[in-house]
């Protein structure tokens, strides 16, 4: 018997929880470079629930693509926080209706006991805080996967 490798797993849709710290560092990398239209928020106060429609990089295929000289891909996938209190935003002009923004991180700021903040670190300094009564987060794609339309990864200067 032998232990598991990465190359072993089926290529299947995304489907991740984060309850604490150490998870949601995992659903970051997984998010790092999506984009979305600034119409694609939605945060819905009686239900203390804000989601995104993203088009996520698909991080996790970067080296099988590569090992099989083929291109890319991105996936559409839902990001859900739950237990949100409160939201705000700097940087992002939610009156304009064309505007595609690129998520970069999920940071998590810890309150004095569950609650805290969750930032979603946007590229051009923007950033959406969501004020949460504990951390719950959801990761789930719901498209099959689709060429990425610039058919690179993407790189960041330093």
């Amino acid at each position: 018997m032998s232990d598991a490798r990465f190359e072993d797993a089926r290529e299947t849709p995304l489907n991740l929880g984060a309850l604490e710290a150490e998870d949601l560092k995992v659903i970051s990398a997984l998010v790092q470079d999506a984009v979305f239209p600034a119409t694609a928020m939605t945060w819905r106060p009686g239900q203390r629930r804000f989601g995104l429609l993203l088009n996520r990089f698909r991080w996790e295929d970067v080296e099988a693509a590569t090992k099989r000289s083929r291109p890319v891909e991105r996936v559409q996938s839902l990001l859900v926080i739950d237990n949100v209190l409160g939201v705000s935003s700097n940087g992002v002009d939610r009156r304009d209706p064309d505007l595609v923004l690129s998520l970069l991180s999920l940071d998590w700021h810890p309150g004095a006991e569950v609650e805290g903040e969750l930032h979603l670190v946007l590229a051009g300094d923007g950033v959406i805080r969501l004020k949460v009564e504990a951390l719950e987060v959801t990761l789930k794609d719901v498209t099959r996967p689709y060429v990425a339309p610039s058919r690179k990864v993407p790189g960041h200067d330093i």
